[in-house]
């Protein structure tokens, strides 16, 4: 399967709730890394994290990805995501976020799977409160610092 397929078949799995499907694109012990809702390892914590979260706060998803390429075992692709709210006090909100997936193959295979967002457009599109909007981007700020490849920025 070339990688373009691969990366939108996630996406047209994930959009349809189905976390079986979404699990399959992983190896056993592959790694989901969401953008919003964080890391989860193994195809039941990525079904989990498709059924417990992705579809509990929203509906109606629509991914697109764009200009997809891979060497066989890491992949980027960029991506359009949007899909309407389910969240108290923001029902019917449409999201939008435009972000890059960095993905590591074996085969045919997600290993990881690692999003880089503008999630600030979301959190505006969903009509977040701006206080609720920077206590997020606050917390993605602390640990993008935190990460070991970010430590000297810092020095």
């Amino acid at each position: 399967m070339d990688f373009a397929t691969l990366m939108q078949g996630l996406a047209d799995a994930a959009s349809a709730g189905d976390g079986d499907k979404v699990a399959d694109f992983f190896t056993d012990d592959g790694i989901y890394h969401d953008v919003y809702y964080g890391a989860f390892q193994g195809r039941e914590k990525i079904k989990e994290m498709i059924h417990n979260y992705f579809h509990a706060h929203a509906k109606n998803f629509i991914w697109d990805f764009h200009g997809a390429v891979s060497d066989g075992k890491v992949g980027y692709a960029r991506y359009v995501f949007s899909y309407e709210s389910t969240i108290a006090g923001c029902e019917g909100n449409r999201a939008m976020f435009e972000g890059v997936s960095h993905v590591e193959l074996d085969g045919d295979k997600l290993t990881n799977y690692h999003e880089v967002a503008n999630i600030g457009l979301g959190l505006v599109s969903l009509g977040f409160p701006a206080e609720r909007t920077y206590k997020i981007l606050q917390k993605h700020s602390a640990q993008l610092q935190a990460r070991d490849e970010s430590k000297h920025h810092f020095e």
